[in-house]
């Protein structure tokens, strides 16, 4: 009979970059580790660098900083305790996406990932090699595979390990977070169980980096395939689990499953916390219209920072309607948060002066209601300037879909936290966080959405109603489908046609957008690659 075999999880958030603190983070899970009678601690992917580390990869500097790194790791672990970590190896051939068995404070073996992803947010091939030999280690009496993420996404590179005996999988991830990616991950991981007949330990990182969120969720799989663990989402967590007998014997108890809303708020509040936090601003101003989407950029900023650690602003101007100051206002009281008021009435004028000689005879159009939104981008950027804020955008995926938003204006700031989150979903998450009490005021959720920037304006003047926006855009980019495919499901084919009209030609504003978390799958960004000076629009009538 192999073990008992005690293995601790290190759930964590490394920063890129950061080797000091991503030694000190993997030393304080490997005391407590040791503390609590493990034999093994594992990391996720790339813990001790940091993931994606993208272009540093290809710094001398960067890799003798991690190789001075690994030095001080292996002097400072406890000595009881094996430790698996993940960090990238220089070797002749090139730099390899690896894992470092360290046993007694040295090295007993080396692990490169085999399957290298290069698609969607994915791009080792441009940084990594890959590896080609297993690494089975015996500890306790259990024979331990490694894997890597990808690794275990086919079947290739546990094939390879299984005529040495594997009784137990150990994978470590920096597995994205998209919405439903953490039941891909245990189907993943259930097949790969049964088809090798062993437990499977998936280790996961959490945290914001850039555009990329990490949910942590790392669980356990029996040999059978079922899941007998799943740690907490969005959490760093250390746990401890036993493997022997050919089972887990004790492991934690499982997180709850948590419902859509639930995560989608804990991914954007993570991706929010985390970029203000490391890249050390010191907290984050959000320009209030009293819609919706500002409301609920707001709450999420409080959810992440703290009400102390956010400054809203609300800039009327002369179409602005009295219930949109009277709703932004409650709502900043509501959350507790600094709130003020600036009107741009003033510097409309003067910009209107300043552009009257040129604009003598022109009709006034969309030009005269983007000054309105660029006014406010300069004003919210000059506090942040004076105060070390991060402005916070508030434009969501269908509006930043189909260019309705002003480039240099409520695009202009730091990081574009509804980036990725169609409006619909704006709507759900709105309702969600007033679950149990009001917060977001109920007027701000029921009026029809508007920019404000003319009398009487409303989206759906310019926009199909958001219900239809959003199903064309999901299948679109999320789904591609065709646009045949689009049509046949019962959308109109002018609709259609309009849609990504719009989609394809804001294309130029978008690469100009701040970052923004993704939390599906493709957001705009590193999913989405399309070129700006382009000719090709599809088309439901081709002609």
């Amino acid at each position: 009979m192999s073990g008992p075999l005690r293995i601790a999880v290190a759930q964590c958030d490394p920063v890129v970059g950061d080797f000091d603190a991503n030694v000190d983070r993997i030393v304080a899970a490997a005391e407590e580790a040791a503390q609590q009678g493990a034999h093994l601690l594992v990391t996720p992917e790339l813990a001790l660098s940091g993931y994606p580390p993208e272009d540093h990869l290809l710094l001398p500097d960067f890799a003798r900083a991690c190789e001075r790194a690994f030095a001080t790791l292996c002097a400072r672990l406890p000595r009881s305790l094996d430790v698996l970590v993940g960090l990238p190896r220089w070797r002749e051939k090139g730099c390899e996406n690896a894992a470092a068995w360290i046993h007694d404070g040295a090295l007993l073996g080396w692990y490169a990932k085999h399957r290298l992803p290069n698609s969607s947010v994915f791009d080792e091939h441009r940084y990594f090699v890959p590896g080609d030999a297993p690494l089975v280690v015996t500890c306790q009496g259990v024979r331990v595979a490694v894997a890597i993420c990808e690794d275990l996404w086919h079947p290739e590179p546990l094939a390879v390990a299984q005529p040495l005996g594997v009784d137990l999988v150990v994978a470590l991830n920096a597995s994205p977070f998209h919405l439903g990616k953490e039941k891909e991950r245990e189907a993943v991981a259930r097949a790969r169980a049964e088809s090798c007949g062993a437990g499977v330990l998936y280790v996961n990182s959490v945290g914001g980096q850039d555009e990329l969120v990490f949910d942590g969720a790392s669980f356990a799989v029996a040999a059978d395939g079922s899941v007998v663990w799943r740690a907490p989402q969005f959490e760093t967590v250390t746990a401890l689990l036993t493997w022997a007998s050919g089972g887990w014997q004790t492991v934690p108890d499982s997180a709850p499953q948590l419902d859509d809303e639930d995560v989608l708020y804990r991914a954007l509040t993570s991706a929010v916390r985390d970029y203000v936090s490391k890249n050390r601003f010191r907290g984050a101003v959000i320009g209030l219209s009293g819609g919706i989407d500002s409301a609920l950029v707001a709450c999420l900023a409080v959810g992440a920072l703290g009400a102390e650690r956010v400054r809203t602003v609300m800039m009327p101007s002369p179409y602005t309607a009295a219930m949109s100051l009277e709703d932004a206002a409650q709502l900043a009281q509501n959350l507790g948060v600094r709130h003020e008021v600036i009107p741009i009435e003033p510097a409309m004028a003067t910009f209107g002066a300043s552009l009257a000689p040129l604009f003598a005879g022109l009709p006034a159009d969309t030009t005269e209601e983007n000054v309105q939104a660029r006014i406010r981008g300069l004003l919210l950027m000059a506090i942040s300037n004076k105060t070390g804020s991060l402005v916070l955008t508030t434009g969501n995926k269908s509006e930043i879909a189909t260019g309705y938003c002003t480039l240099y204006g409520d695009m202009a700031g730091g990081f574009a936290v509804l980036k990725d989150v169609y409006k619909t979903w704006v709507y759900r998450l709105a309702r969600w966080i007033n679950r149990e009490q009001e917060v977001i005021p109920s007027r701000i959720i029921e009026r029809p959405p508007s920019a404000e920037l003319r009398p009487n304006q409303v989206d759906e003047e310019r926009l199909p109603p958001y219900a239809v926006l959003d199903a064309i855009l999901t299948r679109f980019i999320e789904e591609r489908q065709s646009v045949a495919e689009i049509v046949a499901a019962g959308f109109a084919p002018e609709v259609v046609d309009s849609v990504l009209q719009l989609l394809f030609t804001s294309e130029y504003k978008r690469q100009q957008a701040p970052l923004g978390p993704r939390v599906t799958r493709c957001a705009f960004g590193r999913d989405w690659r399309h070129p700006v000076t382009s000719h090709f629009r599809p088309r439901a009538a081709q002609p």
